[in-house]
């Protein structure tokens, strides 16, 4: 089981369809509202949406999410 997997195993079930809809949004490519930002030196991008951080990258038109993590001192790091 990935770590993915286990942070949607673990949060409450309105969190989990909170970012489930979010994640769904990004893939579909209706980003108006989605607070996305380019993380600086690096081709990933942050996704904020509220305490989480779904961090992605783009492979040609495909949007690849690399982790979700609630925000810490951490998040960043990858």
């Amino acid at each position: 089981m990935d770590k993915i997997e286990k942070l949607l195993k673990k949060i409450s079930l309105n969190d989990r369809q909170r970012l489930i809809e979010i994640m769904e949004k990004l893939i579909l490519g209706k980003k108006a509202g989605l607070d996305i930002k380019k993380l600086k030196n690096s081709d990933f991008y942050r996704l904020r949406s509220g305490r989480f951080r779904i961090i992605f990258h783009k492979v040609s038109k495909e949007i690849i999410v690399d982790s979700i993590k609630l925000r810490n001192d951490n998040t960043y790091k990858i």
